[in-house]
């Protein structure tokens, strides 16, 4: 990953581009609070967005992005389909649901949210079919461990692009961040900054400081000097904007490596071996 600019991308598998910085919103509450975050991160120069049809944020999303003047096709942007409507035929319609919402006719990334036993395999030929028809440009898979990948590509015409997955200082998952470079899958983190408990990591202040950066920073260039992309979330424009100031310093490979680890397997979020949801 070559990082330069916050329009910077990496190539996806098959060759389309994601810009490897981007904007999640995840409990971003729908009407004003998401349409003003997705405003602010476009005003800033951020071109790539994440949401979900569980986040429930999807119309402002979508009104934010329609009534902007950055053109459509110059946004990535990402949905995801939901565990209750996996499943080939109700894949397709949450699809198109996801799409109403968002004000588009097409999407730049479709993920299989969770791995629902039983159900992921034919929801992931829901995504091949959609992506055979030209309705999304890249498809992949949201907290899919190796086994679970190992499992789709059995039955897969066409291999994920992309694995969304829980990913910081305390959960790097190197073995697993190697399959999926190994299999061209580009690895992207969510909760990067471990929902705000990274800040009290004192290995990570000492380094904020050494940087002369916020921990915030910090933390998101190492996801990117690890090849990972990432889509911190925020609703305050300044914390959108500091959250993109990344490209006036590099972290060294000793304090890269430093930083990886402090790794100790502990999630913030739920176990992809073991959801209920």
């Amino acid at each position: 990953m070559d990082i330069t600019n916050l329009n910077g991308t990496v190539g996806l598998s098959n060759g389309v581009e994601m810009p490897y910085l981007g904007l999640g919103v995840f409990k971003t509450k729908e009407g004003k609070e998401v349409v003003d975050a997705v405003t602010y991160a476009l005003d800033a120069g951020y071109r790539h967005i994440d949401t979900a049809a569980i986040y429930g944020n999807e119309e402002g999303v979508g009104a934010a992005i329609a009534q902007h003047v950055v053109d459509r096709k110059d946004i990535f942007l990402t949905t995801k389909v939901w565990n209750s409507d996996q499943g080939y035929d109700s894949t397709l319609k949450a699809f198109d649901a996801s799409l109403g919402r968002l004000k588009t006719d097409y999407l730049d990334l479709y993920l299989v949210h969770w791995p629902v036993k039983g159900k992921y395999k034919e929801t992931w030929r829901a995504l091949e079919q959609l992506y055979a028809e030209g309705r999304v440009k890249a498809i992949g898979v949201s907290n899919f461990l190796q086994h679970h990948l190992e499992d789709l590509f059995q039955t897969a015409k066409v291999r994920p692009m992309v694995n969304q997955l829980e990913f910081h200082p305390y959960l790097v998952q190197q073995r697993l961040l190697d399959f999926c470079r190994q299999h061209q899958i580009q690895f992207e983190a969510w909760s990067p900054l471990m929902q705000g408990k990274a800040f009290e990591v004192p290995l990570l202040q000492e380094l904020a400081v050494k940087y002369d950066v916020s921990v915030a920073q910090l933390i998101l260039r190492w996801d990117l000097q690890k090849g990972v992309v990432t889509i911190p979330k925020s609703v305050r424009r300044d914390r959108i904007i500091s959250n993109a100031d990344l490209f006036n310093f590099s972290i060294s490979e000793e304090d890269v490596q430093k930083i990886a680890a402090l790794d100790r397997g502990q999630r913030v979020g739920p176990d992809p071996d073991n959801f209920n949801f």
